[in-house]
Formats: structure tokens, sequence, C-alpha cells
């Protein structure tokens, strides 16, 4: 039989092994998640964009953590109804929507376009009379400001080129249907939120016939999918014709799809500027995103 002493060497042996495995073994350690890219710490810059009359479009860039490449989301402003107010209008930002970009791993540019604010020059969205409006036009002048900016970045590494997301409200809506009419490379979807052009809470629309008219001849040619997003108490563009512009669209060919949205507020119009608006458009937004090509 072995001594004690033989004993005792066997056990230290053993617990040397023991003790061994114990210190070689990986240790679990819990990763604390970075705090979300916002607004307030998204790395920003103010782009200078040029376009092909020589104005130079202010654009405000969000971008969120990491390296990138990014996929590319351009987000396009309304405007008021009342003129006066185009020269005071500060670069967007749209924060609710922005930090939801950002959380989703886009680049956000927000572009001030020409008759506005810093940006300043000659405005060239105007529709004409209220009796005789040209809507098709004026998009397409939006969309042309729209396509300067997506050709800017084009050319950044940092940067899909062929990831680009288009989502506009109001105004910007209507260009980003009017340039979807044109199929610009690179853009996957297009998010239209409460789109359109002559609304007036006030004195009614201009012309309204001239909107479904004009929606028909960009659907002819868009190949785009879309989303049309409205509130069923938009002030600017009822039910009925944001339908009516939407039939149109689609029915001359172009690829939509319709979200009515609840009553948001006194005027669902601002559902997208509105902080609390989020909760009804993100998820039918987010369901459409899921259907687009990767």
């Amino acid at each position: 039989m072995p001594n004690a002493s033989h004993r005792r060497a066997k056990f230290r042996r053993r617990l040397a092994v023991l003790i061994s495995v114990v210190l070689l073994a990986p240790v679990s350690v819990p990763v604390l998640a970075a705090p979300a890219v916002t607004v307030e710490t998204a790395a920003q810059e103010i782009a200078e964009v040029a376009t092909a009359t020589g104005a130079v479009l202010r654009v405000r860039v969000l971008r969120p953590a990491g390296k990138g490449p990014f996929p590319l989301a351009v987000v396009n402003h309304g405007s008021p109804v009342d003129a006066s107010q185009r020269p005071a209008m500060e670069l967007p930002i749209f924060p609710t929507a922005s930090n939801w970009l950002l959380a989703r791993g886009y680049a956000v540019a927000l572009p001030l376009r020409r008759g506005y604010g810093q940006t300043g020059g000659p405005w060239v969205e105007g529709y004409g009379s209220c009796g005789n409006p040209d809507y098709y036009r004026a998009g397409l002048a939006t969309a042309d400001d729209i396509q300067s900016v997506m050709d800017f970045f084009r050319d950044r590494t940092d940067l899909e080129r062929d990831r680009i997301l288009l989502i506009g409200w109001s105004a910007g809506g209507w260009g980003s249907i009017a340039i979807a009419s044109r199929n610009p490379r690179g853009v996957l979807g297009v998010v239209n939120l409460a789109g359109g052009r002559g609304g007036n809470p006030a004195a009614g629309n201009c012309t309204p016939q001239r909107l479904v008219a004009a929606a028909g001849r960009y659907g002819a040619t868009a190949r785009i999918p879309s989303a049309w997003l409205y509130s069923t108490n938009d002030r600017f563009f009822g039910p009925d014709l944001s339908r009516a512009m939407f039939d149109a669209y689609v029915g001359a060919g172009g690829r939509a799809e319709y979200v009515s949205l609840p009553p948001f507020g006194a005027d669902g119009h601002r559902i997208f500027a509105a902080a609390d608006g989020r909760a009804l458009w993100q998820p039918p937004v987010e369901k459409f995103l899921a259907t687009l090509r990767p």
C-alpha cells in the first residue's frame, strides 16, 4: 500500500492540475452594449452640394457608430404655406426619424433645397397659379435637388451607393415620388409621408384633380417600390384625395402600397415631424423596408 507521503504527493499533483484548469478556463464577462447613437451624439457634418444650376445645397449629415460603409437615407423636408417662412427655414434634423434611422445603421442626409433658408437662391418649386397649377413640373424641380444630393454621396467610400432609401414629408414626399418616376440607380425604396402640393387647410386644395393627374404621370414610369402613408385627418391631403393620387399612380404602373394611418392630433399632416407620431408610422415603414431587396 502507498505510504502517507506518497498519498500527499499524489494529492498535490491533482490539486495543481485542478488549479491550472480553473486558471486557464475562459471567463464569461458580460459586455455592456454601447449607448445608441442619436442626433446629439452622432458624428455630424454640414456638406455643400453643388447643383447643375450652380446653386449650393446645404445638407446636414449624421453618421451612426462604426466605420461603415453605411446605407444612406435621404430625408426631404416640406414647404410652408406662407412663402415668407421659406428664408427662415433651418437645416432639417427631424430628430425622431433620424434617431430611428441611426439606430438601424443608416447614415442620414437632410438637405435644405434651393430657395430655403441657408441654401437660399431662387425658389424653383413653384407650381404656378392655384387655378392652373403644374404639380408635375414642381415635383420634378424638387427631384432635381434630391438627385444632386444622391450624386454627391455616391462618391463617398463610407456610404453604400446601392443602398439608398428616400423619405419625404409633404412637398418632400411629393418630390420623392417624382424622382421615383426617373428610377434613379441605387435607390431601394421610397417612403412618402403625407406627400403632395397645393394643400392649404384654410383655403382648401388648389385644383386637386391636377394633383391626381400628375401622380398618374409619375406612376407611368416609376418602378421603384414605394410606401404612401397618410393620416385619416390630414388637413392638407385628406383620405379621398390621397387615395385618388395613389390609385392614379398604381393604375399607371407605379409600384406602391397605401397605408392609412390613424388620426393624429388636430392635423394628421404633422405626423412625421411630431415626436409622438413615430409610434404610428414606424411599424408600417419597418414592414415596408423588410420587403426591399438587401
